[in-house]
């Protein structure tokens, strides 16, 4: 889009903004933590989520890592940010005032969730957004500082969609090279919508990104988020409602299933999972060999992380990739308050020849967590970052309540631990400890993907 719209719609939203106070100060070295996590840079981004109205609302969502460019994706678009451990800087900030902003990238390729039907008035990057509109938005990246629109996919009339429509809660990115393309598979959150969606990005035209097909879930009303990993194992792990579902995506001993065409396997249950709260996100360990399942009682805005909550609403579960009998569950050991949103919400593994097994977590007011799962029976905690509540808000119909916040997403990345604070920002930390000893440095991450497998 052009310079001068781009100026004039920051103007009508920083005038927007001045209704509710922010704040975005480095304050992650300042919160109670253990010895072994230190606060590094930050890059700072203030919002309110109760404080603001849907049009308004700019919280920081999930993250992607291309290199030493960092993007943040945002209610309102997705911010790129020059890495540097100290010192990461804001290249550019893109409007697309849709909710969610899951974001994965591929080279110059951007691709970013739009989540519920788009009103009327809705932009992205200054273009308008059709009345209803659900999907994806397809972006090039290669400016960074003024990266552009260049396709779009519509996700909510297909005749599978109910009358509430899909569109894109989450997505998960497969690169399929020997086609030269790149595979999303979409996961809707919202329901009636059992399946996982299949769009294909050509690489060499990828606005001209299209639907494929949908892959059906079984026992589950809709998928929430994907875990992927290729190399020797080919698996695809969909955190779906209170029933899990495991595919095949390829070679290993399953025999049948394809990037794009998955073969259901099994699902995994878990007693009390899916009470008042979804299968929330899925990861594998770098082996293959240990799924890592979490939930989200509450819908991610109720305090589920209480010293009087069970401890199946505070717990990351470990189960056998082959079978999926449970191995074992990490539980918060650490209180939560009644004025702090929290459950176990978005993570990644370290990937460790030492066959080690060490998840980083995102856990929303309860901060950033480092938990050793090499014995998935006897997991470990490693180290945490735990800021205070945030406090309480003004809504726009003038109600007090507790702010929603807190670490939306904490990623392991090239010795580094990245979290996205949804009120303040980007945060980075180092953890010292021996634990992540020998970790391999990548050359990007799409943290739900892992593109080789350690066997």
């Amino acid at each position: 889009m052009g310079r001068s719209r781009r100026v004039l719609m920051l103007s009508a939203l920083v005038v927007g903004l001045l209704a509710f106070p922010l704040v975005a100060t480095a304050d992650h070295g300042t919160r109670p933590h253990t010895p072994n996590i230190h606060a590094l840079g930050h890059s700072p981004h203030p919002a309110s989520f109760f404080g603001a109205t849907s049009a308004e609302r700019n919280i920081n969502s999930d993250i992607a890592f291309w290199g030493d460019l960092i993007i943040n994706g945002n209610y309102d678009g997705f911010r790129l940010i020059k890495n540097s451990a100290g010192n990461p800087k804001e290249i550019s900030w893109t409007h697309c005032n849709g909710d969610q902003g899951d974001i994965v990238v591929w080279e110059d390729v951007l691709v970013r969730s739009w989540n519920s039907p788009a009103p009327e008035g809705r932009f992205c990057d200054g273009e308008p957004v059709p009345v209803g509109f659900e999907g994806l938005h397809i972006f090039d990246i290669s400016n960074l500082e003024d990266p552009e629109l260049i396709g779009s996919v519509e996700l909510s009339a297909r005749p599978e969609a109910d009358a509430f429509g899909c569109g894109s809660h989450t997505q998960t990115a497969v690169p399929d090279l020997e086609n030269n393309r790149l595979l999303i598979y979409n996961q809707t959150s919202g329901g009636p919508c059992p399946f996982v969606g299949i769009i294909e990005v050509p690489l060499d035209d990828p606005g001209s990104a299209s639907f494929v097909r949908n892959e059906p879930l079984v026992d589950a009303g809709a998928g929430h988020d994907s875990g992927a990993i290729l190399g020797d194992v080919n698996l695809l792990v969909t955190a779906a409602h209170d029933h899990a579902n495991v595919f095949d995506i390829g070679d290993n001993q399953w025999p049948g299933g394809s990037l794009e065409d998955p073969e259901f396997l099994y699902t995994i249950t878990e007693p009390g999972v899916g009470v008042g709260g979804n299968w929330h996100s899925a990861a594998l360990t770098w082996d293959g060999e240990v799924i890592i399942l979490g939930w989200e009682p509450g819908g991610g805005a109720a305090a589920e992380c209480e010293a009087t909550d069970p401890d199946v609403k505070k717990s990351m579960f470990f189960y056998d990739s082959e079978t999926g009998t449970k191995l074992g569950q990490w539980t918060l050991p650490r209180p939560q308050s009644a004025e702090e949103n929290c459950t176990i919400h978005n993570y990644n593994i370290v990937p460790l020849r030492s066959g080690r097994y060490v998840a980083v977590s995102g856990n929303y007011q309860a901060g950033t967590w480092v938990t050793d799962f090499t014995d998935p029976a006897n997991p470990q905690t490693v180290a945490w970052s735990d800021p205070p509540p945030l406090g309480q808000v003004t809504t726009p119909t003038g109600a007090v309540v507790n702010e929603l916040g807190g670490a939306w997403s904490s990623y392991w990345y090239n010795n580094f631990i990245y979290e996205s604070e949804i009120t303040k920002g980007l945060h980075v930390f180092r953890l010292s400890d021996s634990v992540t000893a020998g970790a391999i440095r990548l050359d990007h991450l799409n943290p739900q993907t892992q593109e080789f497998s350690l066997r």
